[in-house]
């Protein structure tokens, strides 16, 4: 049987179970559950911070003027910015109009013209919850390595001390009724 080109990483995940004393699935499972976390938490935190502070529309305000981001077209990071902005306001529009937060009606379906905001015009007039939640989009994307090197390391620690003993559990549970 020919091998797999996927054999090397099996055996490098095969390894890291056996070194770390989780089973493999437990340890996927724990970094998903981490890597999801690592993006909620800030996700709200930068919200309300930046709601408390009026940061969102300054920031956001000043990176949509500014030509810095069009200044230097090669840097990777202000062609970055720039998309995590444009995908933070189509987030932000979706969310809002589908639960009527950050200033949008509550099921405005996204090519009804409304008095916000006009779909692809967000930016010109980007303001309040909608900053906020623009930002805290940005945020979340440019933590994006700190994210998963987090969850990397905290996988291992979290499926011993979280996931395995739930898993056990109800494994114990549906086999002695």
């Amino acid at each position: 049987m020919p091998a797999s080109r996927f054999s090397p990483y099996q055996n490098a995940l095969k390894s890291l179970s056996a070194r770390t004393g989780t089973p493999l699935p437990s340890l996927l499972f724990s970094f998903v559950v981490l890597h999801e976390f690592t993006a909620i938490v800030p996700l709200v935190g930068v919200f309300f911070a930046s709601r408390q502070l009026g940061f969102g529309e300054r920031v956001i305000g000043q990176l949509t003027r500014s030509d810095a981001l069009r200044d230097h077209p090669d840097a990777w990071f202000d062609n970055n910015l720039r998309q995590w902005i444009d995908e933070g306001e189509r987030w932000a529009e979706r969310v809002g109009r589908r639960y009527g937060i950050f200033g949008f009606t509550k099921g405005q379906p996204l090519d009804f013209p409304s008095d916000e905001a006009q779909p692809g015009q967000i930016s010109t007039k980007i303001a309040g919850d909608l900053a906020n939640a623009v930002l805290a989009y940005g945020t979340v994307k440019a933590l994006l390595p700190v994210r998963i090197g987090l969850s990397l390391y905290l996988s291992p620690a979290f499926s011993r001390r979280v996931v395995d003993p739930v898993r056990l559990r109800a494994l114990r549970w549906f086999r002695n009724p």
